[in-house]
């Protein structure tokens, strides 16, 4: 797979390094000299130029990149790669990095973005998750279809603990993907039965997270 990544500081080359690592080609592009460190991504291919100007993406010829990451420090700059990308190079996937958590309102389709990343959000819902039982943290928000990646851990009273999978009556529009049983990550099965403790992870609509956390509360006394 093809990737382009534009904005080559620590967190465009860390990109880079681990899709290198797991076999995918990666440019990176960024329009400042000090930035074009090859030295310490030897095996990305390295473009200088200013990721906002149509030329500068028709040299890395962005038509041919499956993904493209935009993962500059300016949330500015992150809009106008992706869409770009989007709208006049066609490019499958696009994931954009968002700096300030203001700005995260903008980065949706009309921008041309698939997948929004705002590392706030992230750090501050990995916090919520790793000190919070029964309560549902939002990981990641995807732009198509306004989903989000979320994530409850199951509490030992929770009216679900010992039902299998496939009985439990889910709400529209969430999808169960992966139960993370200690060191286990299971994919679902409509045998399997949850167990407290579990962290389950969801693909919801947003307007469904409500229902998800009430369906997996503790057990109410009549």
């Amino acid at each position: 797979m093809r990737v382009a990544i534009a904005g080559a500081g620590a967190v465009g080359r860390s990109i880079a390094g681990e899709l290198l690592e797991n076999g995918h080609e990666i440019l990176l592009i960024d329009k400042a000299p000090t930035a074009i460190s090859v030295e310490r991504v030897p095996l990305a291919e390295w473009l200088l130029a200013d990721a906002c100007e149509i030329t500068s993406l028709d040299e890395a010829a962005l038509q041919r990149c499956n993904v493209v990451i935009a993962a500059t420090g300016d949330d500015k700059v992150n809009l106008v790669v992706s869409l770009l990308a989007k709208t006049e190079y066609g490019v499958p996937r696009v994931v954009a990095r968002v700096n300030n958590p203001k700005n995260e309102w903008l980065f949706n389709e009309a921008w041309g973005v698939d997948v929004a990343v705002s590392t706030p959000r992230l750090m501050s819902a990995l916090v919520e998750e790793a000190v919070s039982v029964g309560d549902l943290v939002r990981l990641l928000r995807f732009s198509h279809g306004d989903a989000n990646l979320v994530e409850l851990t199951l509490p030992p009273e929770a009216a679900l603990a010992g039902t299998r999978v496939g009985d439990v009556q889910w709400p529209e529009d969430t999808s169960l993907v992966t139960i993370i049983r200690g060191n286990r990550v299971l994919t679902p099965n409509k045998e399997d039965a949850l167990e407290a403790g579990d962290e389950l992870l969801f693909v919801a609509a947003q307007s469904r997270e409500e229902q998800l956390e009430d369906l997996l509360s503790v057990r109410r006394e009549a």
